[in-house]
């Protein structure tokens, strides 16, 4: 009982930094917007399912050799990710989603399907790509994976190109040197075609499984909502909320670390008050 009691101590307390983590965030003030609503409101995936991705498109992989992106095609599923490798806030989220929710799926990168990440800035270099790849298959943590996962840089006019392929809207702000940029996951099939898209930071182990699945096969799925992005008004370039929402979502951080905090504190009393011990009855002579 005492094992179990503490185990759920330590869980509530991991809780607890999360929501003080998130109510902190949520509490700081949002930078001011430098990129008009009408440009921010185009930053979005445009689902071009079954659309084949250009083989001969030129990039560079994380040795610095120049790379057709077709030499990845006709093996595996794919997961493709475009952001970019210095992104303040979002490009770290998505890529933390995808690894916590790949780890949690019986296919590996590098064996069943494998990751291509694409940097939207063609000014970061093949080092720093090699640099952010090291960093998320040590986290991964599953052999084979270096393999498996392809960081690519490029000129604009190859970004361009493929962003436009797989419907990916962004923008950058030269005030303060950044790209605004939709979130998710393009799962292309062994050919590099679009099969799925998987939209947000937080992934479904059993979306993602079943997408790559599906892919495999060369089937292309359906449209998605993107409710996520569109409900909750998130800036893709400040990482923030609008105000609205922002406000509601402050209440609620509020009251989730009051009750966690009341909870634990039951915890701790109950852990306080004596165990009564049996009564044994005497010993007969």
């Amino acid at each position: 009982m005492r094992a179990s009691t503490s185990i759920n101590s330590v869980n509530l307390i991991n809780s607890i930094n999360l929501i003080l983590l998130l109510f902190f965030v949520l509490a700081s003030s949002a930078p001011s917007q430098t990129l008009p609503d009408t440009t921010l409101s185009q930053i979005r995936f445009d689902q071009k399912l079954n659309t084949q991705i250009s083989s001969d498109l030129i990039f560079r992989d994380d040795q610095n050799r120049p790379i057709r992106l077709g030499k990845y095609f006709g093996r595996k599923p794919l997961v493709l990710v475009l952001g970019y490798y210095e992104c303040p806030m979002l490009c770290t989220l998505v890529l933390n989603g995808m690894i916590q929710t790949a780890s949690n799926i019986p296919w590996s990168i590098g064996r069943e399907f494998d990751v291509i990440t694409v940097s939207i800035n063609p000014s970061e270099t093949p080092s720093l790509a090699a640099a952010k790849k090291r960093t998320y298959v040590r986290t991964y943590g599953r052999p084979g994976a270096a393999n498996g996962w392809h960081a690519l840089t490029g000129d604009d006019t190859a970004i361009r190109e493929l962003a436009e392929q797989v419907g990916f809207r962004y923008a950058y702000d030269p005030a303060s040197k950044q790209f605004a940029h939709p979130s998710g996951l393009i799962i292309l099939t062994p050919e590099g075609k679009i099969s799925h898209y998987l939209f947000g930071i937080n992934f479904s182990s059993q979306e993602l499984s079943d997408s790559l699945r599906q892919a495999s096969a060369n089937h292309v799925g359906s449209p998605i909502k993107q409710l996520f992005l569109l409900c909750f008004h998130y800036n893709p370039l400040t990482g923030k909320y609008s105000p609205a929402i922002l406000f509601m979502l402050r209440l609620l951080a509020a009251a989730t670390l009051l009750a966690l905090l009341s909870l634990v504190l039951k915890i701790a009393r109950r852990q306080k008050t004596p165990i009564p011990q049996p009564t044994q009855a005497p010993i007969a002579m």
